[in-house]
C-alpha cells in the first residue's frame, strides 16, 4: 500500500444552502473512506486567504491570486494499492458536484 494526497481544488463559490448540502456530502464521504481504512488523515479545509513567498523569501504577495484558475481548498491523506486505486477512491468526492476537482498525488517515501 502507498500513500496519496488528495488536493481539493474548489469550483465557483456557492450559496450557503448549497454549501450546507455539500458539507453533509463531505461528512458522508469522509466517513466511508475512514470506514474502509483508506483515510489516513483528513487534513483541514483551507481559508480563502494566504501569502505567497518567493525568491528566497524576498517577495511576499497577498493571496488569493487572481491568476489562479482554481484554488486548493483542502487536502486529505489516503492509502491505496496504487495510483489507479487512489483515483477510484477520489471519484466519490462531493467536490465534483460543484465544479471542483481532486488532484491525486503520490506521497514520496523518505
Amino acid at each position: 500500500m502507498s500513500q496519496f494526497v488528495f488536493l481539493y481544488r474548489n469550483g465557483p463559490i456557492q450559496s450557503p444552502e448549497v454549501m450546507q448540502r455539500q458539507m453533509e456530502r463531505w461528512n458522508t464521504w469522509m466517513k466511508e473512506l475512514s470506514a474502509s481504512g483508506a483515510l489516513k488523515d483528513f487534513g483541514l479545509p483551507l481559508e480563502r486567504s494566504g501569502k505567497l513567498v518567493q525568491n528566497g523569501g524576498k517577495t511576499v504577495t497577498d493571496g488569493l491570486f487572481a491568476e489562479a484558475k482554481d484554488i486548493v481548498g483542502g487536502y486529505s491523506l489516503v492509502e491505496a494499492k496504487d495510483i489507479d486505486h487512489a483515483v477510484e477512491l477520489s471519484k466519490g468526492c462531493p467536490i465534483f458536484a460543484v465544479g471542483g476537482a481532486v488532484e491525486v498525488r503520490p506521497a514520496m517515501q523518505l
